[in-house]
């Protein structure tokens, strides 16, 4: 039991992430996708699993501890998503893999506030969901071949922004992610 207890504020931010994703039905349920997408050759694609693509020392460097991964949506696998998550001394991080792009995502009512942003050398667009306290979350997103990346970061320490804590993170995550 205290196991779910201390998770509970990655699910919270997990959700919060996957609603600032744009896959939803009106119904708050993940919108059915495939989970192998076709790439813009055409070919099918498989999405990124961040629980198995990002190794234990990039996590360990961003100060993630790796005992508290955790998959899906507390812990229900989404169709058409690859969703891991970890805790931090004082932040937890969920990385979402998706068909999809960043255009889509800047379109979907209540995503906010989009500007370009470079972690670890490559291009991203960071964002905040409306109605998301901006003084303690922040995502990024990414494009890549298989779809889109998403870095979902939310703090619990006041007066330290989410966006700049995202940033000093996602240099040890950012390089192991797919291109």
């Amino acid at each position: 039991m205290a196991h779910r207890i201390t998770l509970v504020p990655l699910a919270v931010a997990l959700v919060l992430g996957l609603a600032a994703c744009g896959g939803e039905e009106p119904g708050g349920s993940p919108a059915a996708t495939s989970t192998q997408p076709t790439s813009a050759s055409g070919t099918q694609a498989q999405l990124f699993d961040p629980c198995a693509g990002i190794p234990e020392n990039a996590l360990t460097t961003a100060g993630l501890d790796p005992a508290t991964e955790q998959a899906g949506i507390g812990g229900v696998k989404q169709p058409g998503w690859e969703i891991c998550g970890w805790k931090g001394a004082d932040y937890t991080l969920g990385v979402f893999s998706t068909a999809g792009t960043v255009a889509e995502f800047e379109r979907k009512q209540g995503n906010v506030d989009f500007q370009d942003v470079t972690i670890a050398g490559r291009a991203g667009r960071q964002f905040r969901v409306d109605d998301a306290a901006k003084d303690q979350m922040c995502d990024v997103l990414f494009a890549a071949k298989q779809g889109l990346l998403q870095l979902t970061l939310v703090t619990k320490t006041a007066g330290q922004s989410p966006c700049d804590r995202l940033v000093q993170v996602g240099e040890a995550i950012v390089p192991v992610l797919p291109t």
